[in-house]
């Protein structure tokens, strides 16, 4: 029987009333981790591609909810280590402005190369792979400025990325959320105008008692690292977890990690009841674990602190065989303290160091080559009447040896002395367990004196020998070798590889005080003379502040000639610049000790001939030359 019209009628208020009225209420609160696991999917590129759950990290709830519109935090610090997913938080955390609490973002990377890389392989996903996220940013098109690589808005505000690097990107539009991640890669000044992280929190001045500021970082040096001092600033907050066995709360501290013979089967020794716990306990821990707060802070920053112990996708057996393999040199292993400890790296060889004790433990190793080099490299620098440089052997771990150093006089202006250095670089260096003599595989000159053209038409001439023109850079955050060729300039002259100076010296500095033979050990001919071993020693790292920001300046002895230094800094360049083109020291390492002519394990055919050294050899078949 058909129902009444008025029934109907009724019915159909009735339902429209009840719509209406929903569509009044406000939207549900929502916290970040919340938001995260209601709407985020992970793009296929992803190691576990699919819906985020944030019980694979449980310890990103307590940052990303910290983060939420509903929390009296302004400012959330973490400072972490490796494979923590911390990225991955600040990315739920931009998903959830763009979604729920909209507003004007800042999104700040180190440099600019930095911010294109991320957005097409970071925040485009983010934002195509979840349909909410999806359906409120307008669709990259060519001619639409919605969404481009450095802007992307959506109803009621819009994400708006730079690089530290760019102080203009810094100075402009007022912001309520800033999220800074990897401050310690931030250049010390922006353009001239100051610290990027001080001018990109001055923009969220007018939102005061309203905005949120998210710093995120790897630490780096102590004393200078930017992590670590907002780190300071807060509450201070580490991860709690419990016991397996007694139930009492910890956290997980490399002091308390345990193995026998192996590394690899590390565990967990309870600060509590001293009992074992094994790496399969982890989850469960990390699932019961709590934020506790370890300082009294200022009152509206929170901080958080993490170390890779924690990590779901690192085991501490993992971690244990990195700390074991990398303990004895320590530019490796400070890169472990920052990366697997999350704490920043106290560099206790910043002293002056004594050339005289690096001249009384030189030794003699004959005329030929010592038997664990593998690869030999070299670094000219430029002086206005001479030219100076290194000629450097490296091992496995770059254990190295100086195998000459020659002074070439006469004006660089001339071809005669760049003729003596053609001389130079082309002799090569009998092997005892190779047939043939090793070749210098990589040469870096330094352009950045008066001679600039002659050194950049001798490179350029060189290119196919790996002969690079460079020019030295100082500060933090700059790689020791640029990941991409130097774009020509237009005059379609070739510009230098830009070179991370500091990170060099440092790494010297600390492997000169190395005193037992194996990874990172320098070895010094017994031909040098006390000036040569004072002018490898002649710079020293001291900190001093700029408006405010402490940064590491090298400062050269007075009345010392640093050549020595410099050609060091400039061969070490050199043997990144092959690690960049493909080039494993450790592989070929291996491949050295696997060799012992005559007589060896290798065939003849198999030999390498001097130009066959290096990365891009040409491997023969032996099929072929039949």
């Amino acid at each position: 029987m058909t129902p009444p019209a008025d029934s109907l009628i009724t019915e159909a208020r009735a339902f429209a009333d009840l719509h209406w009225r929903r569509g009044l209420e406000p939207e549900p609160q929502l916290t970040v981790s919340q938001w995260a696991d209601r709407h985020r999917l992970l793009p296929s590129t992803s190691a576990e591609p699919g819906p985020w759950r944030t019980s694979r990290v449980p310890y990103l709830k307590g940052i990303m909810d910290a983060l939420s519109a509903s929390d009296p935090v302004e400012r959330v610090v973490f400072i972490k280590g490796a494979q923590l997913g911390g990225t991955e938080a600040g990315l739920n955390w931009l998903g959830y402005i763009i979604a729920h609490a909209p507003g004007v973002a800042l999104l700040v990377m180190p440099s600019l190369d930095m911010l294109r890389r991320n957005s097409r392989t970071r925040i485009d996903p983010l934002i195509s792979s979840s349909p909410v996220l999806r359906n409120l940013v307008a669709a990259p098109k060519a001619r639409e400025r919605g969404n481009t690589l450095a802007l992307k808005e959506f109803p009621g505000g819009q994400l708006v990325m730079t690089g530290a690097n760019a102080a203009s990107g810094l100075r402009s539009t007022p912001v309520r959320y800033l999220f800074c991640d990897e401050v310690d890669a931030y250049p010390l000044d922006a353009s001239g105008e100051g610290d990027p992280v001080a001018l990109a929190v001055q923009r969220t001045a007018t939102y005061r008692g309203r905005r949120k500021v998210f710093l995120c970082s790897t630490p780096t040096l102590k004393g200078i690292s930017r992590i670590e001092a907002a780190y300071a600033e807060t509450d201070q907050r580490r991860y709690f977890v419990p016991c397996p066995h007694c139930g009492a709360y910890q956290t997980l501290d490399w002091r308390r990690v345990r193995w026998d013979d192996d590394p690899r089967a590390a565990w967990l020794e309870c600060e509590h009841c001293g009992e074992a716990i094994p790496e399969h306990r982890k989850p469960s821990m990390l699932m019961a674990g709590e934020w506790r707060a370890t300082a009294a802070g200022d009152g509206f920053s929170a901080g958080f602190h993490l170390s890779a112990l924690y990590s779901p996708f690192e085991s501490w057996g993992e971690i244990a065989a990195e700390f074991v393999a990398v303990k004895r040199d320590p530019p490796r292993l400070q890169a472990w303290v920052n990366t697997k400890l999350g704490e920043a790296w106290e560099d206790e060889a910043s002293a002056p160091l004594a050339g005289e004790l690096l001249q009384a433990r030189a030794e003699s190793w004959g005329p030929g080559l010592p038997d664990p080099v593998a690869v030999i490299t070299a670094g000219v620098d430029v002086q206005d009447d001479r030219l100076e440089l290194e000629i450097v052997g490296w091992g496995r771990g770059e254990e190295s040896w100086s195998l000459a150093y020659e002074v070439l006089w006469g004006d660089p202006a001339r071809p005669s002395v760049w003729d003596a250095l053609d001389e130079a670089l082309i002799q090569t260096f009998p092997h005892p367990r190779a047939i043939n003599p090793l070749p210098v595989s990589a040469i870096a000159i330094d352009s950045g004196g008066h001679r600039t053209p002659e050194v950049m038409r001798y490179a350029q001439a060189r290119a196919s020998r790996r002969v690079w023109a460079i020019k030295g850079r100082g500060g933090p955050g700059v790689p020791v070798w640029p990941k991409r060729p130097p774009k020509p300039k237009r005059d379609r002259m070739a510009a230098p590889f830009i070179v991370g100076v500091d990170g060099i010296k440092t790494a010297l500095l600390a492997r000169l005080r190395v005193e037992t033979p194996g990874p990172g050990f320098c070895h010094f001919p017994d031909d040098r003379d006390l000036d040569w071993f004072r002018g490898l020693t002649a710079e020293r790292p001291v900190r001093r502040y700029t408006r405010g920001v402490a940064r590491i300046e090298w400062i050269v002895d007075s009345g010392v000639r640093n050549e020595p230094l410099d050609c060091r800094v400039y061969a070490t360049a050199a043997l990144h610049g092959l690690y960049a083109s493909g080039f494993r020291l450790q592989d070929a390492a291996s491949r050295i000790e696997a060799a012992a002519f005559p007589g060896g394990p290798l065939e003849a055919s198999e030999r390498r001939s001097p130009d066959e050294t290096g990365p891009g050899r040409i491997i023969k078949s032996r099929w072929m030359q039949r």
